[in-house]
């Protein structure tokens, strides 16, 4: 079969479902194109997508996997150069990523993000004391901007031991990293300063370990055994930063927007038919936090109807693929006529929000138990929210891996 000519991606994600749905309507796998024309086979069917995530023919390593990188055709100004460029176990294969994903993995047992309720709770009823401050007398309070967004950044920054002040940097390199519109010039200025930040931050550490993730990837790269890199410690610190605030700000502002623009679902809850936990699956499935995700690679030939895909459509080796969730989340096949509904008693929630085999996201358990301590506090303290301005009038985030919205205005009464 010859490659059909590709959908075109809109680099700055203004309509991500209607994009999502005409990437669906091309069959379960078909040919998109990225910025700057870097083509990629975008995978929207659930069961499919799950076959590939598992299959040890399917690499996410670049160096080993992707010819256009090997032969140097991917440059620096290219918006999603840090996704593929980074070395750590987001774009390791085989053996190297067991080896990196050991590292972390001890930080997010079940134990340790059970023992993080109470700090949790601590910090949400914090943020939200300011909240009500800020929306005394009926004054409009962006609730993504005091409440969504400190609330995982302040949760990472104290497992990675961050020091205060370096927050308002890393927060704004880590919008960068998202922004798949920028310009050469913001991408290698994002690249850089995020380097820079991290750079301080092991300094710091090496003269004053603590009691936090970074000193113990630093002890692994200077102590142990693990073979870790000078690199890979700084890009493990990249993933960490990066997937664990961005994905878990837009859950709850997603989540947040849907309860104010569903009020029946709302009710729901409230009476106790369904529990915060639904509320935080079905938000997962309908608004993935992270609409596509970049990029894996063919290791060999993979003929499509092999994974229960279409007759004689193959993925040649070194062709690049693009894990399509936010397309996935709402696939008819899956949840039926009413996939794009919100219905927080829908039986089948299952959903690849967080990815699924092997790369499956190591924060998942953190991010959700954030959620539904977020949701909780916040609607138990005021009940009487309500959106500020309509809700066609809220703005996407501008990328089209990171869906969640610019600011999300309420009134708290």
């Amino acid at each position: 079969m010859g490659h059909p000519r590709p959908l075109v991606i809109d680099p700055t994600g203004r309509d991500i479902h209607g994009e999502a749905a005409r990437i669906r309507e091309r069959g379960p796998v078909t040919l998109v194109e990225l910025p700057d024309g870097v083509r990629a086979w975008a995978v929207s069917s659930p069961a499919l997508l799950r076959r590939l995530l598992t299959d040890p023919r399917v690499s996410k390593d670049p160096r080993r996997h992707w010819p256009r990188w090997i032969d140097g055709e991917i440059a620096p100004e290219w918006p999603l150069f840090t996704w593929v460029a980074v070395r750590n176990m987001f774009t390791a294969y085989g053996g190297e990523h067991k080896r990196l994903r050991a590292l972390v993995s001890k930080a997010f047992t079940a134990r340790r993000t059970a023992a993080l309720r109470p700090r949790v709770e601590e910090i949400a009823a914090a943020l939200l004391d300011r909240v009500g401050e800020a929306g005394r007398h009926g004054r409009v309070v962006d609730l993504r901007e005091e409440f969504c967004y400190p609330l995982p950044i302040q949760v990472i920054s104290e497992l990675l031991g961050l020091p205060e002040e370096q927050g308002p940097e890393l927060r704004a390199v880590v919008d960068g990293v998202f922004h798949t519109s920028a310009t050469p010039e913001e991408v290698t200025d994002t690249y850089a300063r995020f380097y820079a930040a991290l750079g301080e931050l092991v300094a710091l550490k090496r003269r004053s370990p603590g009691d936090d993730l970074t000193s113990a990837l630093i002890a692994a790269r200077d102590e142990g055994d693990t073979r870790l890199s000078e690199q890979e410690l700084l890009d493990t610190l990249v993933l960490m930063i990066s997937a664990g605030h961005e994905t878990t700000v837009n859950l709850i502002d997603n989540a947040i927007h849907l309860l104010l623009t569903h009020p029946d679902q709302l009710a729901h809850v409230r009476s106790g038919r369904v529990r915060w936990e639904d509320v935080v699956e079905e938000a997962l499935r309908l608004e993935a936090p992270v609409a596509s995700l970049p990029l894996r690679y063919a290791v060999e030939d993979l003929e499509m109807s092999a994974f229960g895909g279409p007759e004689g459509l193959v993925i040649r080796q070194g062709e690049a693929v693009l894990a399509a969730y936010a397309a996935a989340g709402r696939h008819p096949e899956t949840y039926g006529e009413d996939a794009d509904r919100f219905d927080v008693t829908r039986a089948d929630k299952e959903h690849l929000a967080f990815g699924h085999g092997a790369h499956f996201c190591l924060g998942a358990p953190l991010g959700r138990l954030e959620a539904r301590i977020a949701l909780r506090a916040v609607f138990d303290r005021f009940p009487g929210l309500r959106l500020a301005v309509d809700a066609s009038a809220l703005e996407p985030i501008d990328s089209f891996i990171s869906n969640g919205h610019r600011s999300l205005p309420v009134h708290l009464s």
